[in-house]
């Protein structure tokens, strides 16, 4: 397989997680977001929206979005699973995940903070957007895992949850979000101390800069 990312992405770190945890194996191929490579004509013929990341299968299939690759992967290697067997919480897993995915993080994204820059937004007006966001949907998010008493966000091992908080808190913290949530915090700290975490940071990429 072969995964198109870059360092700092936290939708490619997502899915850099879940391939880690699952034990397999891709060449990795980078587009650097700030440059503009993701829009290049060679890229844009693998994913059209010229977003990141894009997984393609041994057999040739594209796949983009980080999480319908995150579900992808489970449902074909179901060992060790990223979604509970119950169907209450592996709702409330997904439901966390779309907070993230779906609400958190677009604001954040290089190419929305261009586009309102580029219709006479400051950085610091931008900025101070997402920093709102981030916190405003960190406060939903302390509270709907919050008198688990289990080391991650919906048991003892982690889920696709875990896999989009841990990238999250680290946005968080490019954006000078001060984190005032303990059970998150927690949760980031045992989901670090796994290797599928930490040797899928940004800093520990080849192309880190």
């Amino acid at each position: 397989m072969i995964l198109y990312g870059y360092f700092r992405s936290s939708a490619a770190w997502r899915v850099r997680i879940a391939l880690h945890l699952k034990g397999l194996t891709v060449e990795n191929r980078y587009q650097h977001l700030r440059k503009g490579e993701q829009l290049s004509p060679g890229y844009l013929a693998v994913n059209p929206q010229g977003l990141l990341p894009s997984l393609i299968l041994d057999d040739g299939a594209v796949l983009t979005q980080s999480l319908a690759i995150c579900e992808y992967l489970d449902e074909q290697y179901p060992d060790p699973a990223l979604l509970p067997s119950d169907p209450v919480t592996r709702a409330r897993v997904r439901a966390l995940a779309q907070v993230i995915a779906c609400d958190i993080h677009p604001v954040q994204n290089l190419r929305v903070l261009k586009a309102l820059q580029a219709r006479g937004q400051t950085p610091d007006n931008t900025n101070g957007w997402a920093r709102d966001v981030i916190g405003g949907g960190f406060d939903a998010l302390e509270t709907l895992v919050a008198g688990q008493g289990r080391p991650y966000a919906f048991g003892d091992t982690p889920t696709l949850a875990d896999i989009c908080l841990v990238p999250q808190m680290a946005n968080a913290r490019r954006f000078g979000v001060e984190l005032r949530w303990p059970r998150l915090a927690a949760i980031e700290a045992a989901c670090l101390a796994l290797p599928a975490f930490a040797e899928t940071h940004p800093d520990r990429q080849p192309d880190a800069e």
